[in-house]
């Protein structure tokens, strides 16, 4: 029998609902960033943290579009006390849009076992995507290394810059095979569009 594929914004909701993490907010927020544009393809993740006996989540929403990748964070609040008792549980709720075109980079890194027996199409265990555009960009510094072991001279230091505006890492371990290969399937639809933008771009 022949299920219907489902629509990629309704692919979208159910991902969102699957996740658990407040998703009538993160549809309402996204709602607003997408005006009314229509969805190509896009990935959920879910990072759950410990911190000082407290558990804190965190939703990253990455949504592409015709001709915007747009983002959507959310964040619990850590809850307040007060002599009355706590206060009710906060979240953040952030979006961004970014045109295809200002988007620089797209690094993906598949990590395997067994590499020797890898075949085209197999599903990493774990892979992580950095997207970058260049609102923010690091600097890593590091002494240049002298090849005479008796030398005592500075000669300075060597640095490299690296744009990750954007890190997502999913592992099969923690979040399954499933989640994996979703994240592959944006991870190229998001190199696709990005290239073909480019070209179309004077």
């Amino acid at each position: 029998m022949h299920h219907p594929t489902s629509s990629p914004h309704e692919s979208l909701n159910q991902d969102i609902q699957r996740s658990g993490y407040y998703p009538q907010l993160v549809f309402s927020v996204l709602d607003v960033a997408l005006g009314g544009e229509e969805v190509r393809s896009h990935l959920v993740h879910v990072e759950t943290t410990f911190a000082h006996a407290e558990i804190k989540r965190h939703v990253t929403v990455l949504v592409l579009t015709d001709s915007r990748l747009i983002l959507a964070h959310v964040d619990d609040h850590l809850e307040e006390h007060t002599p009355d008792g706590p206060v009710h549980a906060r979240a953040a709720a952030t979006t961004e849009s970014v045109a295809l075109s200002a988007i620089t980079s797209v690094v993906l890194t598949h990590s395997v076992n067994a590499p020797e027996k890898h075949q085209p199409g197999d599903t990493p265990l774990e892979l992580t995507l950095a997207i970058g555009w260049g609102a923010v960009s690091r600097i890593d510094m590091e002494p240049v290394v002298c090849p005479d072991p008796n030398c005592e001279a500075d000669h300075g230091y060597n640095g490299s810059i690296t744009s990750d505006d954007v890190m997502i890492r999913v592992s099969a371990q923690a979040e399954g095979a499933e989640a994996v290969h979703k994240a592959t399937v944006f991870a190229s639809a998001l190199s696709r569009a990005t290239a073909t933008h480019t070209q179309r771009t004077p």
